[in-house]
């Protein structure tokens, strides 16, 4: 869904107008009818104005197009900040930036996940490279005018407030900084001359409406990514809260132990991707060799089936037969299980 879209200099315009997160709150507001929190209207107002600081050099086309708060298809998130226009070579090219106003965080030793600090104390969250990444991600396995090469996606993620330090440029972060450069305090002209480098001239804003247009439809290889998935290997992009979800599960199942079960509830409406982070922890918690366990009383994703571990262990796609007490179980829509009480251990 397209909120906001506008040339480079008009963006410029609206900035200068001291007005960029009003124009932007009316505009998420016309086109979803939702509640907007004041934190995310002052973010607007405050990471915009950087924005437009970066895309004010000469070598950024001013018919290059802007678009703010992009809705992912198939998700509740959206893209802060997406610059779009044409290659080098003429191809449709678009440039998305996750903006964070951090000042400070945390590396977690969890993959992909640090710690920072929100108003009401700190919290784990996604890597902001990770969040690009996988924004883009999401895209190229759905949208079939990017995953068909009509458009190229290239993520990163900038945080205006962030001095350099080693924690959110932690080595372990690489394999993610390298698919979505992070761009600190320093960096404005080193974002800026990402931009340039893959966004060389404007195109009439008619990029964006490809992607908004695009069929979505799962790619091939995504579809090959999900059977090999299911075979053991990990390569379903899970987003944000959900990638939290499963690197705290993974925590949990490192700590419990006989006399020390572990208990995660995950809350959720439909399509939040609770069954992603079920599918994804069964994978990586039989490459472990721990037994694991899917218990619904509806079909799970890719219908009931059972994989065998290459060592003695199982994993099982469950509804309600009997089997050998798991290591860990995840029990989708636990409300309707008829037992009294579901542990993870």
């Amino acid at each position: 869904m397209i909120v906001y879209h506008a040339p480079k200099d008009a963006f410029a315009s609206d900035v200068l107008s001291g007005d960029i997160s009003g124009i932007v709150h009316r505009s998420v507001q016309k086109a979803t009818g939702g509640k907007v929190a004041e934190s995310e209207v002052t973010s607007w107002q405050n990471s915009l104005m950087y924005m437009n600081n970066v895309l004010g050099g000469s070598e950024i086309p001013s018919d290059g197009w802007v678009s703010i708060e992009y809705h992912v298809p198939r998700s509740s998130k959206s893209i802060d900040f997406m610059f779009s226009g044409r290659d080098a070579e003429g191809k449709d090219s678009v440039v998305l930036v996750e903006l964070k106003q951090w000042s400070e965080a945390q590396h977690t030793g969890m993959d992909g996940i640090v710690r920072t600090r929100f108003k009401y104390g700190w919290g784990h969250v996604s890597h902001p490279s990770y969040q690009a990444w996988s924004y883009a991600t999401l895209l190229s396995s759905f949208n079939a005018a990017v995953h068909e090469g009509e458009v190229a996606l290239h993520p990163c993620a900038y945080c205006h407030n962030y001095a350099p330090d080693a924690d959110l440029q932690h080595p372990d972060y690489a394999v993610y900084t390298d698919k979505a450069p992070l761009f600190l305090k320093p960096d404005a002209l080193k974002l800026r001359a990402f931009i340039a480098q893959h966004v060389r001239y404007g195109d009439d804003g008619q990029t964006i409406y490809k992607i908004e247009k695009g069929r979505i439809r799962p790619s091939k290889s995504l579809a090959d990514a999900l059977e090999s998935m299911l075979a053991g290997n990990e390569e379903f992009v899970m987003l944000d809260e959900q990638k939290v979800v499963y690197e705290r599960a993974l925590a949990l199942s490192a700590e419990a132990s006989e006399g020390s079960k572990k208990v995660l509830l995950v809350e959720g409406g439909p399509g939040t991707g609770k069954s992603v982070v079920a599918v994804n922890l069964l994978v990586e918690l039989t490459r472990r060799e721990q037994v694991a366990q899917y218990v619904t009383k509806n079909s799970p994703p890719g219908a009931s089936r059972r994989r065998r571990a290459p060592s003695t262990r199982s994993a099982w796609w469950a509804h309600t037969e009997s089997r050998p007490s798991p290591t860990c179980l995840r029990v989708r829509e636990g409300f309707r299980v008829r037992v009294p009480t579901v542990s993870t251990r």
